[in-house]
Formats: structure tokens, sequence, C-alpha cells
């Protein structure tokens, strides 16, 4: 082999590096994924406290979960159609409800947010969504879109940035992927 034959030999293999699929994230596209990341735990983590501190959002002060609300018992007692209807009316209020929902909100929030353990909180997430959407039910609740809703994408959003690892710009990301439990357990990157 002469050496211009290795050089376009060298060239082509880095050429398809290169183009290879997920080999094409721009530092801005990263940095995108990173904002994105963010504000959408941003945006559970907001759910958690004001449900926990009735900041009078969503949940007014009266029925804080600091001040013995529930954060379940209005949404699920009020569910009106769907296939687990009875199921949620069942389960609407109970402990096991409440601070699996609570927890669930604010680790999802926490690891979005911090750039951690985003394959498990990508998998949270979007089990906690389908659960939301079957609650709501959009299928025959009057929805403007009765298969995709928010839920939808907010599952779709965790698993594309646990995916493109977009905790490793502006997070933790990096760092939590080098600790000898995560090294042994690729799963919790």
């Amino acid at each position: 082999m002469t050496e211009e034959e290795a050089m376009t030999t060298i060239a082509a293999h880095r050429l398809e590096q290169v183009e290879a699929p997920g080999s094409m994230l721009t530092k801005s596209a990263a940095k995108a994924l990173a904002v994105l990341r963010v504000a959408t735990g941003f945006v559970f983590l907001w759910a958690f406290l004001d449900k926990t501190f009735g900041f009078g959002y969503a949940t007014p002060s009266a029925k804080a979960w600091i001040n013995g609300g529930s954060p379940t018992k209005g949404f699920l007692s009020n569910v009106e159609a769907g296939p687990l209807q009875g199921f949620f009316h069942d389960i609407a209020g109970t402990t096991l409800a409440d601070w699996g929902f609570m927890i669930g909100l604010l680790g999802i929030g926490l690891a979005m947010i911090l750039g951690i353990g985003l394959r498990v909180a990508a998998v949270s997430g979007a089990v906690m969504m389908a659960l939301m959407w079957l609650a709501e039910w959009p299928v025959a609740s009057g929805s403007s879109n009765p298969i995709v809703d928010y839920h939808v994408v907010y599952a779709l959003v965790g698993i594309v940035l646990a995916l493109t690892y977009a905790g490793h710009t502006w997070g933790l990301g990096r760092l939590w992927a080098r600790l000898p439990l995560v090294q042994k357990n690729r799963w919790l990157i």
C-alpha cells in the first residue's frame, strides 16, 4: 500500500467516524440540550415545590403538602374517564401515591437539573407521564390532540436528554459517570 493509499484510507475512516450517527452533536446543540435539560428539570422541581409549600400557582397554601394537603387526591379523585379510572380513584390521596408522586417529581427534577442519573430520570419520567396521560385520558377528554400531548412530549424529551448525554454539558454528568458505583452499573448514567 502506498503512502497516498494509506492516507486515503485514514481519511475515509475519519469521514465515517464523523458521519456516524451520534457523532455530529455540535457544541451549540450540546448547549441547547443542556438548556432543555435544566428547563425540563425545573418543570418537575417546580411542581414538587408548589405542591409541597403551596406557593399559590397550582396549589394554594391551604392545600400544600406541609399543611396536610394531598398532592394526588384532587387530581386522581377527579379522573372522569379512561380504562384506569377506578384504579386512580382508589389510590387518590393514599400515602403511597402521595409519596411516590412527590419523590418522583423531586428526583426527576434534581437529576435533570444536575445532569446526573438521566437514564433513571428518563425512565421514571416516562412512566410518570404515561400514568398522568392515562389519568387525563385525552382520547375522551376533548383534548386538542388526543394522542400526542405534553405528557408524551415530556417523556420523549427525557429520553432524548438521556440518550444524548445532556448532563455532560453544564451539568455533573461527566463526574457522575466516573463514580465507581456508576462505572459498575452503567444504567445509572
